[in-house]
């Protein structure tokens, strides 16, 4: 890859938001269509839209037949609405609020701090509760991404040995499920904001895991539910930077007993030059939430400020691994 392709990549990431946007991989369910067609239906401009996918498709999104008519690939398909893994809410999320805070990086740079923040006019879990159409396309992001999470996740940790897992900050319940329903004698917690675990209970009944699983609606800054021998934190400890990642991990040492695991579910940056994504990923905290990803050493010095010990760190099939700790001290 060049320098002129690097300078591309928003031209990219915009293209897909708008297809995302207007749902035409929705609209391609049921086969090829031209874009003609699309556009009557979605009431935009035919050409502009027709150049859009012919972009799209020498990405691998989309098939043009001879007669100009698109198809979904494999990949286009993940930007259908309710698919198993669907990145459409990922794809809207990086082309709205993302894309805004982007706009304003060279304040990050400058500052030290993220740039959503005066974009908005307030911190990004602030917007979300007071803008409900924003949250609810988190959300649907967060869910998408945590399906490919969780998958990766129970086939890399046996969590069989354990009696009750308490997910925190575990959003509609993606991952508690998946470990639900891969071992069936385990119990579960669900813990997150009330208003974002007010309709997780539905998502686990219709999985029929309500009876092993309870959901509770909390802070997890003012307190974690006590009596599991397993808590895991996916995806949670990376939003915020190490005083407010200490504290969220202080509260879980304080619910834990001595024999109890903790397991933060993030990317791993390593010490070395290669491109991984854990690196972008931790430009994206940096410029909208103020967290950051972190490498195996600066995980080790956050926990053991917060009283655990590093026991294992396990990969799995995405970037996300798997940092296993054990409490030490008393509480």
């Amino acid at each position: 890859m060049n320098l002129r392709q690097m300078l591309t990549g928003s031209w990219i990431s915009q293209s897909i938001y708008v297809i995302a946007k207007i749902g035409v991989a929705d609209s391609l369910v049921n086969g090829p269509q031209s874009s003609e067609q699309l556009a009557a239906s979605f009431h935009v401009d035919a050409n502009a839209l027709y150049r859009v996918m012919r972009t799209l498709t020498s990405y691998g999104l989309f098939e043009e037949d001879d007669k100009h008519r698109f198809g979904l690939t494999a990949l286009g398909k993940l930007l259908q609405t309710g698919v198993p893994g669907s990145m459409r809410s990922v794809a809207i999320w990086n082309g709205e609020l993302s894309y805004k805070a982007w706009g304003a990086v060279l304040q990050t740079i400058e500052t030290g701090k993220p740039a959503l923040g005066p974009v908005l006019g307030m911190k990004l879990f602030e917007y979300l509760r007071q803008d409900p159409e924003s949250g609810r396309i988190f959300d649907e992001a967060m869910t998408g991404l945590s399906m490919q999470v969780s998958q990766a996740v129970v086939a890399a940790y046996n969590f069989s040995a354990h009696q009750k897992v308490v997910d925190i900050g575990g959003g509609q319940g993606t991952l508690i499920a998946s470990i639900l329903q891969a071992h069936d004698t385990v119990n579960g917690i669900l813990f997150d904001l009330p208003s974002v675990v007010k309709n997780a209970r539905k998502h686990l009944e219709l999985a029929g895991l309500a009876s092993r699983c309870e959901v509770i609606g909390g802070d997890f800054f003012e307190f974690i539910p006590q009596g599991a021998d397993c808590y895991v934190l996916s995806s949670v400890i990376h939003d915020w930077d190490d005083e407010h990642s200490i504290r969220i991990l202080r509260q879980c040492r304080r619910a834990m007993d001595q024999d109890t695991k903790l397991l933060l579910v993030e990317c791993v940056v390593p010490d070395s030059t290669e491109l991984v994504f854990s690196k972008l990923l931790d430009l994206q905290m940096l410029v909208m939430t103020g967290g950051r990803e972190r490498t195996e050493a600066q995980f080790r010095d956050l926990l053991t400020a917060a009283d655990f010990l590093v026991t294992n760190i396990v990969r799995t099939a995405v970037p996300e691994c798997i940092i296993e700790a054990r409490p030490v001290g008393r509480y």
